[in-house]
């Protein structure tokens, strides 16, 4: 009797878990499929809540809700950077919650290659197993500049930096990256990925008296994109122009090192929107008016 109610648990048991297995859905986005070295690595992780009921997701530095699995092309894990602590949520049935993180933050990514991720989210109390994402890949690669400059960085002495200018190619189009690494070891410090960049145009840089990286270059036909860098590898700003009667930006060298933008209009969205909407309002109007 008892021989024949084994097969009856293993299959019971098997059902369970076929049931638990649905109640979670986990999927991963990179942003891309590649990226240069020191550049921020934004992933979305969703969780879609097939359970019926709501769940609440929280864990501990310890014991998080929630893994990030990275592993190189030689099948090595990569050790997290501390413990990353993700905060408690909580997702209605039948609706997905979408997060995105720089894995940059999370991992030590000393090495150029290509890597693998997953995500493993666990219910509460959940020790082992979970609900596993499907495996990603992606690759971190470097690229040679077309502009450098190694400064000092102000308030450091004896600390000196490489300033660089990257233009690289991914899917078939030309991105600008701003990176500064430190000129003694060459490990890089920081890398900003700028956007898109027209070749048409070539990038203007220039370093002005506190030795901060201005980079002016043609992002689309209509727009010009300046971001300012500074010596440790900060992004202070990055904004959009359009050409004006003058003409289109550029860069000009005043007194004392400063540098300024010249020749172009801040494109400021959020006024834009106003304008077109005030001009929907005005055009809703009949054309004429009878007293």
């Amino acid at each position: 009797m008892a021989c024949r109610s084994i097969p009856l648990l293993l299959a019971l048991l098997v059902a369970l878990l076929d049931a638990a297995h649905g109640q979670v859905s986990v999927d991963l986005k990179p942003a891309r499929r590649t990226f240069l070295s020191g550049e921020a690595i934004p992933i979305t992780v969703s969780v879609t809540n097939l359970s019926g009921s709501e769940l609440v997701f929280q864990g501990s530095r310890q014991q998080p809700w929630i893994d990030f699995i990275v592993k190189s092309s030689r099948g090595v894990p990569l050790p997290p950077i501390g413990e990353p602590a993700f905060g408690a949520i909580r997702i209605p049935p039948s609706k997905t919650l979408s997060r995105t993180i720089d894995l940059n933050q999370l991992f030590g990514f000393s090495e150029l290659g290509n890597f693998s991720i997953y995500a493993i989210v666990r219910l509460p109390n959940q020790r082992t197993g979970g609900f596993q994402s499907r495996r990603h890949l992606f690759n971190i690669a470097t690229a040679k500049p077309i502009w450098s400059q190694v400064v000092g960085v102000p308030g450091k002495p004896g600390q000196s930096n490489e300033m660089r200018l990257i233009r690289f190619s991914s899917d078939r189009k030309d991105h600008l990256y701003a990176q500064v690494a430190d000129h003694k070891t060459g490990r890089v410090l920081r890398t900003h990925h700028l956007g898109e960049a027209i070749s048409l145009r070539q990038p203007t840089v220039a370093l002005d008296a506190s030795l901060t990286m201005h980079v002016l270059y043609l992002a689309t036909p209509s727009f010009w994109g300046h971001a300012r860098v500074d010596s440790n590898g900060k992004l202070l700003d990055h904004n959009y122009y359009r050409p004006s009667v003058a003409g289109d930006p550029r860069l000009a060298r005043l007194e004392q090192g400063k540098i300024e933008l010249v020749g172009g209009t801040l494109y400021d969205p959020k006024k834009e929107a106003e304008e077109r909407a005030k001009s929907r309002k005005a055009s809703d109007r009949p054309g004429f008016i009878y007293e």
